[in-house]
C-alpha cells in the first residue's frame, strides 16, 4: 500500500507533497511553497512574492509552509502581512494552505475568515483544547512523528475526526507507514480505511 505524505523535505518521495525551499528548481512530483516566517527578507519581500507566484504550477499542491512564529525574529507586524498576503494568494489560484504556527494559534485563528480555502496546520503537536480550537474553525491538522511517543497527542488524536486528519514526516528520518500503523491502532480501524479516508481528505481540500 502507498501512503501519502502529506508535507515531507525528501525529494525522492514519489507519493506526497515536497515543501519547496527558495533554491529548488520546480519537481516533477507534487510540491507546496511559501514564504515561511523564518525566511522573510523585509527588503527583498517583493521579489520574494514573485518567485512564490512564478513557481505555481500545475504541480504545486498547496501554498505554504506559511503563518506566525513566535520564536523567530522578524517582526509579528511583518509576518502578519507577509501570511494575509499569502492567504490572499492562496484565495487567487485556488489551493490549499498549508500553515507553520509556533506559539501563535489563535492569531492564525483569527486569519480563517479571511481563506476561501482549506487550512492545515502541519506537524501539530499540541493539546486536545488546541486542537478543539482549531476544528470548531475547520482547521484540517497533519499529525508527524511525534504521534508515536507522545502520550497526550495521541489523545488528541483520539478526539480529531478522521475527516480532519493528515499525515506526515516533516523533515524526520522515519518510515511514514509505521506513522500510519499507529494512527490506525489509536483510532481502532484498519490500515485500509485510514489511508482511503486521507485520501478522501485530499480530494475535498482541494475540490470542496
Amino acid at each position: 500500500m502507498n501512503y501519502f505524505d502529506f508535507h515531507h523535505h525528501k525529494k525522492n518521495v514519489p507519493f506526497g507533497i515536497y515543501n519547496m525551499g527558495l533554491s529548488d528548481k520546480i519537481p516533477d512530483s507534487l510540491y507546496s511553497i511559501g514564504i515561511h516566517p523564518k525566511d522573510i527578507q523585509h527588503d527583498k519581500i517583493t521579489e520574494q512574492f514573485h518567485w512564490l507566484k512564478d513557481n505555481i504550477t500545475e504541480n504545486c499542491f498547496a501554498v505554504g509552509e506559511c503563518g506566525l512564529d513566535s520564536l523567530v525574529p522578524i517582526d509579528q507586524k511583518i509576518q502578519e502581512d507577509v501570511f494575509l498576503k499569502q492567504i490572499e494568494i492562496s484565495n487567487e489560484v485556488k489551493k490549499p494552505l498549508i500553515i507553520h504556527c509556533v506559539r501563535k494559534f489563535y492569531e492564525v485563528i483569527s486569519f480563517r475568515k479571511k481563506a476561501n480555502q482549506a487550512m492545515i496546520i502541519h506537524g501539530f503537536n499540541k493539546k486536545e483544547n488546541i486542537a478543539r480550537d482549531l476544528l470548531k474553525n475547520n482547521f484540517y491538522l497533519s499529525f508527524g512523528k511525534a504521534v508515536l511517543y507522545n502520550l497526550s497527542l495521541q489523545n488528541t488524536l483520539k478526539i480529531t475526526p478522521l475527516n480532519r486528519i493528515f499525515l506526515e514526516t516533516d523533515n524526520e528520518d522515519f518510515d511514514i507507514a509505521t506513522l500510519y500503523k499507529t494512527v490506525a491502532d489509536i483510532k481502532g480501524i484498519s490500515l485500509e480505511v485510514l489511508n482511503e479516508q486521507i485520501l478522501e481528505n485530499l480530494e475535498h481540500i482541494t475540490h470542496g
